[in-house]
């Protein structure tokens, strides 16, 4: 008995030495399916913050569309080429690459067979079929290589090209090293490794692409939640009174709605698009949040730490903000965990149903919507594959909200941290 009261002072002598923070850490790391989570999620926010500098497809919102190849299995590779386009290159910021991506300066053409007739390349053109019998179509060497003016004619001379580019230069480039610059740098062999949507786009850009609106939709509604919970809750829990039963009126009204429906009616009224839907869900977020803030509140108001900034001359502000609300962050802070993987399934219900992102930004829900006519055909993963996205995300979110719940539980004195 002697030696278990020992143990128990131990313990407690290092739970004074730790800080709540490092035992909450301490305790999730301890948590192996947390961790998982935690690792999922940064993976996306990695994805969702690079954007478009890491994705194959790097235009704006991976719109590259080569009809050509639709519907290609995953790993499906094809020879394209890359055509110069006749205009000039706009110059893009690296905040604007960072962002949005940037057009491409070329036109893409799928080739089955290519050969070089003179100052003409000569294709066939990939067609997908068994027997390919694809256009056969000839092409300027120089046009294929640089962006000339409209209306340029190019003249050939002793195996040499003269011509004047977009920049009003004068060029003289031999054939011989157009048709090297043709094969180093105008043809390439590109690989589809998640294969390609129904209108040619690159399916593991496009799933890329939607890690951006599923996390920020989760982050802006998420904040927004909490701003609106915690200032109603508290002002709710710490005052009671009328202003309780007004508040508690309205959380009661808001709760009554179906979510999906208010958010439905909220994006119909601000329109439809992502910022409208990252407002539409915080606000319809905010409910669960006020309800547990007022609820500690309550408690938290009849302590004597509040008794005793009354009597200091504290103002009500400071003893809510700075005093009250810290003790009540580690339930908002689960709360806003499980309100993060909400939102992501709300979103990709919004864009599944068109109410959502609008084309060409790529969702994932709006993906599922592009192509749910292929569950029943050889080629469902075109539906299944963002339906796992969403699916690993929520999970993930959700086995980090679990792993906090417990973590922050300060009931426990078990998994402390060693001193």
């Amino acid at each position: 008995m002697e030696r278990k009261k020992i143990l128990m002072s131990n313990k407690s002598r290092d739970i004074e030495s730790k800080s709540l923070s490092q035992i909450a850490w301490y305790r999730l790391k301890k948590n192996k399916l947390s961790m998982f989570g935690i690792a999922v999620i940064l993976f996306a926010v990695f994805i969702a913050v690079m954007g478009p500098l890491i994705r194959p497809d790097g235009t704006p919102y991976s719109n590259d569309q080569v009809l050509e190849i639709t519907t290609k299995t995953p790993g499906f590779s094809v020879s394209l080429l890359h055509i110069k386009k006749n205009q000039e290159n706009k110059a893009v910021s690296f905040w604007e690459s960072l962002t949005v991506g940037s057009e491409n300066d070329f036109t893409a053409v799928p080739v089955y067979d290519y050969s070089f007739e003179g100052q003409n390349l000569v294709v066939e053109k990939y067609t997908g079929g068994n027997d390919n019998n694809g256009q056969i179509v000839k092409y300027n060497l120089a046009d294929v290589v640089y962006a000339l003016d409209y209306n340029t004619e190019v003249k050939e001379s002793k195996g040499v090209l003269e011509f004047i580019t977009v920049n009003k230069e004068k060029k003289k480039v031999s054939i011989d090293e157009l048709i090297a610059e043709v094969k180093e740098h105008n043809i390439i062999s590109k690989t589809y490794y998640l294969g390609t949507d129904k209108y040619g786009r690159d399916m593991l850009s496009r799933l890329m692409a939607g890690t951006w609106i599923s996390l920020f939709v989760g982050f802006i509604s998420v904040f927004i939640s909490i701003v609106i919970g915690i200032t109603l809750g508290a002002l709710s829990g710490y005052f009671r009174g009328w202003l309780d039963d007004l508040i508690m009126w309205f959380i009661n009204v808001v709760w009554s709605i179906p979510t999906l429906l208010l958010v439905i009616a909220i994006t119909m009224a601000l329109g439809k698009g992502t910022w409208q839907v990252f407002i539409a869900v915080g606000l319809t977020m905010w409910v669960e949040v006020a309800r547990v803030v007022r609820g500690q509140m309550l408690s938290l108001r009849e302590k004597e730490f509040v008794e005793a900034g009354k009597a200091l001359g504290f103002t009500n502000a400071r003893i809510i903000f700075k005093h009250i609300i810290p003790n009540v962050l580690g339930p908002v802070i689960v709360i806003s965990a499980i309100n993060f993987a909400a939102a992501i399934l709300i979103e990709a219900g919004l864009s599944f149903l068109g109410f959502g992102a609008q084309p060409p930004q790529a969702t994932w829900g709006k993906i599922i919507a592009e192509h749910k006519g292929y569950l029943i055909t050889g080629k469902a993963y075109l539906a299944v594959l963002p339906g796992i996205a969403i699916i690993l995300m929520v999970l993930a979110f959700v086995l980090v909200g679990n792993g906090l719940r417990d973590s922050l539980d300060s009931k426990s004195i078990d998994d402390i941290p060693p001193v």
